[in-house]
């Protein structure tokens, strides 16, 4: 059975690193300030990580499986009729903006990033969420570009894989699961009780109906 995103016990039982041999953090390439979102740019998420990539005993990995599957610039992929595991299985499809079917890019981008993560024994992943390939806890409901854009709960398709493959995995947005991996990292940090995860927000109960 694969990993779930918030797995406590994965992300507890992650090891302690050292300088000498760091804990190996596959990070999404926007978030690494690569231009490589849909418009050629990091979409100012760059740097949103530093905290946790600038620890010495953490060693950063980046990737962007878009960019690898459909190139940079590019149109905005998005699943329609499920999530990464529905895309996998053929039972959705990612459509971009003007309903051209991109679903064999986003997967090859998937796989791609899935054997980078392996080969380079990544230990945790930290993503976007809502993206197509690296959403973890929600993706878009068809296309984003619509005037009331709709989201669903579910995983991106790269996502789906980094976790068959048995690698945690978790937002960008997730402060609380991050802030405390970053203390096991280096107990003088201070306890912070009012961090919260993406799925723990206002936005996140309210829409979805409870955590």
């Amino acid at each position: 059975m694969p990993l779930l995103p918030h797995d406590e016990g994965a992300l507890t039982s992650l090891r302690v690193p050292t300088v000498d041999d760091p804990l190996r953090v596959l990070v999404s390439g926007c978030l690494m300030g690569w231009p490589v979102t849909t418009d050629g740019t990091d979409a100012g998420l760059g740097g949103s990580l530093h905290a946790i990539t600038s620890m010495p005993n953490v060693k950063t990995i980046g990737f962007c499986p878009e960019d690898i599957g459909m190139g940079t610039p590019r149109t905005m992929p998005d699943i329609h009729g499920g999530d990464g595991y529905d895309v996998l299985s053929g039972n959705a499809r990612v459509l971009d903006e003007h309903g051209v079917d991109h679903t064999e890019a986003i997967v090859h981008g998937a796989r791609a990033m899935a054997e980078y993560a392996v080969s380079n024994r990544v230990e945790l992943a930290i993503l976007t969420d809502m993206s197509a390939s690296c959403g973890s806890q929600v993706v878009s409901d068809g296309c984003r570009l619509i005037e009331n854009r709709r989201y669903r709960r579910g995983v991106g398709v790269a996502t789906a894989l980094l976790l068959d493959a048995g690698i945690p995995v978790l937002s960008a947005r997730d402060y609380r699961s991050l802030y405390s991996i970053m203390r096991r990292l280096n107990p003088e940090l201070p306890v912070r009780e009012d961090l919260r995860d993406h799925h723990q927000t206002q936005w996140f109960v309210e829409y979805f109906g409870d955590t």
